[in-house]
């Protein structure tokens, strides 16, 4: 039977891959929420893609986890401003309710902690 750290493991990794690739397909979508006064946005976006694909990706194997799970943390803190413009546009930047856009800065320090986590020796 697979443990629970192997499956949020296998998640995770699925999780930051998609969204990695997403980055290259959709680079609009993650436009909407760079702040205004930060340079070089499609810049950002596909180098926030490109990390969030290659740490998803040495997730899976034990021998580069903790790699992985440090370029996680490093990711998130990395994108958090703009989740937080997001969230002080109150959802205008995408389009979506302000109780949705507050909600979702939480989930960054859940995706630290369990990159944290994951990071850690099995």
């Amino acid at each position: 039977m697979m443990n629970f750290k192997f499956i949020t493991i296998i998640i995770m990794s699925c999780f930051y891959m998609n969204v990695g690739v997403k980055h290259f397909i959709e680079p609009e979508w993650f436009l909407q929420i760079m702040p205004p006064n930060f340079p070089h946005h499609y810049e950002a976006v596909y180098w926030s893609g490109f990390f969030e694909l290659l740490f998803g990706f040495l997730l899976i194997n034990p021998k580069t986890r903790q790699l992985a799970g440090w370029g996680i943390i490093f990711v998130m803190i990395t994108v958090f401003p703009a989740n937080l413009y997001l969230a002080v546009t109150d959802g205008a930047a995408m389009n979506i309710s302000k109780e949705l856009a507050w909600g979702r800065l939480p989930f960054q320090y859940m995706f630290i902690g369990l990159a944290f986590w994951h990071a850690k020796d099995n």
